[in-house]
């Protein structure tokens, strides 16, 4: 993944460039290290290539340039994907990223993994949803007011819908042993 990584640094140099709130398509090759058992990509590979195109998303938008600047950087809070096909050793895929918006603490970007069907539409064989936050270098977190003041306003139909803010709030680790379910304690 490592290498892929890089790959992707230097070709998101190349990519088109994007305002910040565009969807970002990055263009991928399922590789044997992608592979499970079952001859099929890994759950978790897709976990860490949603990483990669999300990095390419920043960087293609100009966001990283920013928070770069600013000594700032992206961290996961919660994630959560649903499969509907397999991805095969050598298919070509594309992942589509798009910021969906924020809310108090967060961002929450969607991404889908995508390849064209025999009608040359575009089938979804993943899709999936993170909510991250940004933490500066000196220490601290970046509110959505500093991210919004980096970045600029967000459009109007920049918004998260309320099921995806419901399920941020389940899917929250408890902050301490004490208010974990009572299996864990």
């Amino acid at each position: 993944m490592f290498l892929r990584t890089l790959l992707h640094a230097l070709l998101s140099k190349f990519g088109p460039r994007l305002g910040h709130f565009d969807v970002a398509r990055t263009n991928f090759l399922t590789l044997p290290t992608d592979q499970d058992i079952l001859r099929h990509m890994n759950n978790g590979v897709y976990l860490s290539i949603m990483d990669v195109a999300r990095f390419d998303l920043l960087h293609r938008t100009g966001v990283w340039a920013i928070f770069k600047a600013r000594g700032w950087y992206p961290v996961v809070v919660s994630e959560t994907i649903s499969f509907r096909k397999s991805l095969r050793l050598g298919q070509k895929f594309t992942v589509e990223s798009r910021i969906l918006g924020f809310d108090e603490k967060a961002v929450y970007v969607e991404q889908r993994f995508v390849r064209p069907d025999a009608d040359g539409d575009l089938e979804i064989y993943a899709h999936g949803y993170i909510r991250g936050r940004f933490l500066k270098r000196a220490g601290g977190v970046v509110t959505i007011t500093e991210l919004l003041e980096a970045i600029g306003v967000a459009p109007d139909d920049v918004t998260v819908p309320e099921w995806l803010l419901e399920w941020s709030r389940a899917a929250a680790a408890p902050a301490t042993r004490a208010s974990a379910p009572s299996i864990w304690r």
